[in-house]
């Protein structure tokens, strides 16, 4: 058994605490603590983009206006939904069996979609939608179950805080069980999160960490916080490769991977590591690797967000991740040496949080993402945890 495996041996019976956290080096000037208060509504969204959102909608101008009528179009709006809460959500490998799992990423989604209806068109029905939804899950749910459970979790609780963090900071007409909610992130969520998921899929863990990080805002939980950020920051150099990392990519942080071959195993076969931007799951399928990406993006906009920008240490992974998937997408071609000379695209539409971040405040230049982005506007939801991000981030300055 090598070193590393004896300590995660070790790690797992509690004897050695914390011995094999990876974090990449802080920039000058960067802060590893939680913010000293933090700001709310920031969950993805901050009030001042969502005052941003709502101008635009108002003002008719596109294309906010577009994605708000598609968001408003949708059954996540509809003022007659009713929830379909679960004591219990039981889901398996690819959500089989599936019970509550479809439900639950929908009703969260929903709370999502009706607490942004209910900041733009100030339609209090929409708030008390939104209440609904979450008082009925708050009420009922007790536990994930089964193989999946860990990524229900994370999808689920990436989405009910974005919903929380806007009625609750910006609603006036009263939220009696808003602290009902908060107890149940903090008791079915966050636990299934904190601690990811390091020899899973890396859309796993990133997913997780978005849930655990934007749950620890909602509560104000800076230990939860500060480790979901330290999670973050030892996962993304192992889920995406540049080129300056050197002949592979890096280890994913406490899991049992710790040779070359299990590394390549693990990189879904890929051995030649010769691309900016290749992602662990490149070579499985562009949907699982487009929801790695969103939730990268995810993470670092709370954060800016919370007054903690990573965006300058993560800002070249995460170009070239976009950059380099979006080329194909677009119709490059695929090397013959990268999965085998095929690639399974459809990547979603992922890129609008990430393109406006890097490319228009950081005025990075993202040609690909651009022309990739812009042909997939407006970008709706898929039920999962990305939703309605042309809305929310198209060329959103704030």
């Amino acid at each position: 058994m090598s070193m590393k495996k004896r300590l995660r041996a070790l790690c797992a019976t509690g004897a050695v605490v914390a011995a094999l956290t990876v974090t990449q080096p802080l920039p000058a000037g960067a802060t590893s603590t939680a913010p000293a208060a933090f700001t709310h509504p920031g969950v993805l969204v901050s009030k001042p983009q969502l005052d941003f959102v709502r101008g635009k909608v108002l003002a008719g101008e596109q294309p906010w206006k577009g994605a708000y009528d598609q968001m408003m179009a949708s059954s996540s709006a509809s003022l007659t939904r009713t929830p379909k809460p679960r004591e219990i959500v039981e889901c398996g490998s690819s959500s089989n069996p599936n019970y509550g799992c479809t439900d639950e990423r929908q009703d969260a989604v929903a709370a999502y979609t009706q607490a942004l209806a209910w900041y733009i068109t100030r339609d209090e029905r929409h708030a008390k939608k939104a209440i609904e939804l979450m008082d009925a899950w708050s009420a009922t749910i007790k536990d994930h179950t089964n193989s999946n459970a860990p990524l229900q979790t994370g999808w689920a609780g990436s989405t009910w805080p974005r919903a929380a963090e806007i009625i609750k900071y910006t609603y006036t007409g009263g939220w009696t069980d808003s602290g009902r909610f908060a107890t149940m992130l903090r008791n079915v969520y966050l636990p299934e999160v904190i601690n990811g998921a390091p020899s899973k899929n890396g859309n796993w863990e990133m997913i997780m960490t978005e849930a655990a990080l934007g749950i620890s805002v909602h509560l104000e939980d800076k230990a939860s916080y500060d480790k979901a950020v330290a999670k973050f920051r030892g996962r993304l150099p192992a889920y995406v490769y540049l080129r300056s990392d050197g002949a592979q990519p890096a280890y994913p942080p406490g899991s049992s991977i710790d040779t070359t071959a299990e590394l390549v195993n693990y990189w879904q076969g890929q051995s030649a590591f010769s691309w900016d931007g290749l992602s662990q799951e490149t070579c499985r399928d562009f949907g699982h690797t487009g929801w790695g990406l969103a939730a990268a993006t995810h993470i670092a906009e709370t954060a800016r967000i919370q007054g903690q920008d990573l965006y300058p240490e993560a800002k070249d992974r995460l170009r070239h991740a976009l950059g380099f998937h979006a080329k194909l997408e677009n119709g490059g071609a695929v090397p013959s040496t990268l999965c085998g000379g095929a690639v399974n695209k459809g990547l979603g539409r992922i890129t609008e949080v990430g393109y406006n971040a890097l490319r228009n405040r950081m005025g990075i230049g993202m040609t690909e993402t651009g022309t990739y982005t812009l042909s997939h506007r407006p970008s709706a939801t898929d039920n999962y945890f990305v939703a309605w991000e042309t809305l929310t981030h198209a060329d959103n300055p704030e």
